[in-house]
């Protein structure tokens, strides 16, 4: 069975984010669906939620925004590369490797034995120190557990009612009805590359062409020439391709190749409108069991992540998570987190873990009640780019931040990655008279702790936005206002 890659201890986080301000009561629980297993890992603070997607958008539902918060922000050491940061800098910045361990799962089949060899599905929150739910277990502990119960005798089940079996029921706005509508639209995903290794995820339907979204680290195996299929819950199953992916989101569209006529999508909520407290529903493959329901609260919202799937030339991914208590573990990733009453608020992640031991002999991790899940109105934008033009588009202030812990806000390198100019020529950040050595410490009303943090803060805008950054600089505080530039692409 495959085995799920082992996450390393990740850098000392940020201080936390300031209490996310209130938001509405939460509605009353609805049921959920479950979908494949997939990688999840820990993520560092973010930015504000995205803004909405114009009116008349297709892939609009029911109103609701991504919103998160997350844990401190990644290792300390290297500049990290503002978005979009200065020449060539690349998205984000880079780690530190040496203060920096990742946390590898590789996926699980969950009705098939694993392939052996670990996948890309571990992710490692540089902020939480949270870690990408990769598949390790998946069907083979189910199929373990039913061949140890089957006493191979027959055995007959005699009904005891006198009336006859009736339908039961469920009311709306209940968690088993929700379920029951959610279940047919998510699936579970397996990616495997050309050299046989890979794992499994889950995804949701996201319109009736047959878009499915999901994690870019569910579906990182695939590339480059892999396999790809989804299965529904009614073991239907289709050949997939990849439309495009986002590393630096974490956020990743595959297009079914003969999606059939009857695709549900899933309404989409406003993340933005989320509040701590709010009931959750959970859909996955956890470990293999696919189609798990499960649930819980918003815990807390705009929580700084940074995650990475562990290879030497990978690169980090940053969200503004919405943290929930509900149970996430490895095969979750991917799947999507409902409200109440069944629309998707975000995309499961990443998980905080407690130690690196788990369950059996695989050293796989479980859920200790800390998860995090991508703000749905960032996702949403996100796939919408991907499907339009296959490459994800990020804001940027076009400076290179440190990483490093305790500095008390975001500081603008004195160079930049591979010795570029840390504060770009002629960016927004130079426009506005940033300089290296100046500690940036707000963005707009959001309080910015590190580099981690700010960059997450900066991805839940669009390029085009304006915003107000406050830093300081020879210990006197300035406020000034840019607008956000864009890097097009990963690389």
């Amino acid at each position: 069975m495959s085995t799920e890659n082992e996450g390393n201890p990740v850098p000392p986080a940020p201080s936390a984010p300031p209490v996310p301000p209130s938001s509405p009561a939460a509605s009353p629980q609805a049921a959920a669906s479950d979908g494949g297993e997939a990688p999840t890992a820990p993520i560092p603070p973010t930015p504000q939620s995205v803004p909405g997607a114009p009116a008349g958008d297709p892939y609009a539902t029911a109103p609701q925004a991504p919103d998160a918060s997350w844990p401190p922000p990644p290792p300390a050491t290297p500049a990290y590369a503002d978005p979009g940061a200065g020449a060539g800098a690349g998205w984000g910045s880079s780690y530190d490797q040496q203060h920096q361990q990742y946390q590898q799962q590789p996926f699980q089949q969950p009705q098939h034995a694993p392939k052996k060899g670990s996948g890309r599905g571990g992710l490692i929150a540089a902020v939480l120190v949270a870690a990408l739910v990769a598949g390790g277990l998946g069907g083979g502990i189910g199929y373990t557990l039913a061949k140890n119960n089957d006493d191979g005798g027959s055995t007959t089940i005699s009904s005891t009612s006198s009336g006859g079996a009736t339908q039961v029921k469920r009311a709306a706005g209940t968690v088993a009805a929700v379920a029951q509508n959610a279940l047919p639209s998510t699936v579970t995903i397996e990616s495997e590359g050309t050299n046989g290794e890979g794992g499994t995820g889950t995804g949701f339907v996201f319109d009736k062409q047959g878009h499915i979204i999901t994690n870019n680290h569910v579906v990182a195996d695939s590339l480059d020439g892999g396999k790809l299929t989804a299965t529904f819950p009614d073991g239907k199953k289709y050949d997939a391709e990849v439309v495009g992916h986002a590393q630096g989101y974490d956020v990743a569209v595959i297009k079914l190749k003969n999606p059939p006529s009857d695709l549900k999508p899933l309404a989409l909520g406003d993340s933005d409108k989320v509040a701590v407290g709010d009931e959750t529903i959970a859909i996955g493959a956890p470990f293999g069991l696919s189609n798990t329901v499960t649930t819980g609260i918003i815990s807390a919202k705009n929580r700084p992540v940074a995650s990475s799937d562990g290879s030497s030339t990978s690169k980090a991914s940053y969200m503004s998570a919405l943290q929930t208590d509900a149970s996430i573990n490895p095969g979750n990733s991917g799947g999507p987190l409902l409200d109440a009453s069944g629309a998707v608020i975000g995309i499961n992640s990443a998980i905080q873990s407690a130690s690196s031991g788990g369950l059996g002999s695989t050293g796989q991790s479980g859920s200790i009640g800390l998860g995090f899940a991508i703000p749905i109105n960032q996702a949403k934008y996100v796939a919408q780019q991907l499907i339009k033009t296959g490459k994800p588009v990020y804001a940027k202030i076009g400076a290179s931040v440190s990483l490093e812990d305790g500095t008390s806000g975001a500081q603008i390198t004195d160079s930049g990655s591979g010795g570029s100019a840390a504060v770009e020529s002629g960016g927004p950040a130079d426009k506005a008279g940033l300089k290296p050595g100046d500690v940036i410490t707000k963005l707009d009303d959001r309080v910015i702790d590190s580099g981690p943090t700010l960059i997450g803060e900066i991805w839940t805008h669009k390029p085009g936005d304006k915003v107000q950054i406050t830093y300081k600089r020879d210990g006197s505080e300035h406020t000034v206002t840019l607008t956000l530039g864009s890097r097009v692409g990963d690389n």
